[in-house]
């Protein structure tokens, strides 16, 4: 396991989910190591779809930016010692969903 403690970044999630994230990654890396990030990633989304119900993304490492859109009480950034990981659950915009089902009902015509 990568020593050091959970230090959280940002996050909207109720202290319970934030708990399951932060002991889950602590599980992951008791099973995988640090240089697997991939596999950390799988891990913790697969348990979080499988607690919470699926649509989580899990992004691991040690130097990413990201931009993303997620449903609101569904989103945490946390590090332990060098490796971060950013957990949310994502989610389309009204805006993005109305341009979608535009595009299919143009397709259709």
């Amino acid at each position: 396991m990568l020593e050091g403690k959970a230090v959280i970044g940002e996050s909207d999630m109720l202290q319970t989910m934030q708990r399951d994230a932060l002991d889950l990654a602590a599980k992951a890396l008791d099973i995988y190591d640090v240089t697997e990030p991939t596999e950390i990633a799988r891990f913790i989304k697969k348990e979080f779809d499988g607690i919470y119900g699926p649509g989580w993304q899990c992004i691991v490492g040690t130097d990413f930016g990201s931009f993303v859109t997620h449903c609101y009480g569904c989103f945490i950034y946390f590090c332990i010692g060098s490796l971060a990981i950013l957990l949310f659950r994502g989610s389309a915009g009204p805006e993005a969903e109305a341009t979608h089902f535009s595009t299919l009902e143009a397709d259709k015509a």
